[in-house]
């Protein structure tokens, strides 16, 4: 039997990217994202390429009571997940505090914090009985602080306790959880922060960034280990980017 993986933020970017990688490596996927159109045209599409069979959940990660009705009405044969990727998340604005949104604080944090919260409790009763796997997707912002990014870099640092959290919490229960932090990765991200499309591709300029598949590629390597091996946490960087908020550009490129 395929193996089943339930990703949030499908839709585009990293979460876009692991769930084209699963589905290759012959997982069955659940694939969360509010953009109903985008999750139809992705299930099509991972169908014709990998005979993936697919379920969709257009459920907004920052409500509890959605969530836990989706995960509710889960038939028993899609109970049985083995991976969970809590992929979505976003950044919004780059102010200080002073200065600060209230609004964007609220979105950052009921989707960074609150929404992998409610999706990870109520999956535990279902990842318990299947030996499963969570893998928890931070950021450099988890790790260290750069100016401006207060809020969102909090939300991070929240994402990095929690991971240690539920490692410890669950170790009996036999469910393994990771945590891959990225640096600057070319994505929607910088869009969404900055509202801006001449903006975003600024952040960008000058330097070669990772891509969404560099990320990918490190949850499956977390996921695909032997089941006596976890994986706690990697940190993978730009090699043009030694630290947050600090980027090495050569404006040749």
């Amino acid at each position: 039997m395929k193996k089943i993986a339930l990703i949030t933020g499908t839709t585009a970017g990293i979460g876009e990217a692991t769930a084209h990688l699963l589905a290759e490596n012959g997982f069955n996927l659940i694939l969360n994202g509010r953009r109903i159109d985008r999750l139809e045209k992705q299930a099509n599409e991972l169908k014709v390429k990998y005979n993936c069979d697919c379920l969709l959940m257009p459920v907004d990660v920052r409500e509890a009571r959605a969530v836990k009705a989706f995960i509710d009405s889960l038939s028993k044969e899609w109970q049985k997940i083995n991976v969970l990727v809590n992929n979505a998340g976003l950044a919004a604005g780059l102010d200080n505090l002073e200065d600060g949104d209230i609004d964007h604080w609220d979105r950052m944090i009921d989707t960074n914090i609150k929404g992998l919260l409610y999706t990870t409790k109520y999956l535990i009763p279902y990842l318990r009985q299947n030996e499963g796997h969570i893998v928890n997707i931070g950021s450099i912002a988890g790790k260290e602080v750069y100016p401006n990014g207060n809020v969102y870099c909090g939300t991070k640092h929240m994402v990095d306790a929690l991971n240690k959290a539920m490692r410890r919490e669950l170790a009996e229960s036999g469910i393994k959880v990771s945590a891959v932090h990225p640096g600057a990765v070319e994505t929607e991200f910088s869009l969404v922060r900055l509202e801006d499309e001449t903006k975003a591709k600024m952040v960008y300029d000058g330097f070669e960034n990772l891509i969404a598949q560099d990320i990918a590629d490190a949850v499956w390597y977390v996921i695909s280990r032997p089941r006596r091996v976890n994986i706690n946490e990697l940190i993978i960087m730009p090699t043009a980017q030694p630290a947050a908020g600090t980027v090495i550009r050569n404006k040749g490129l």
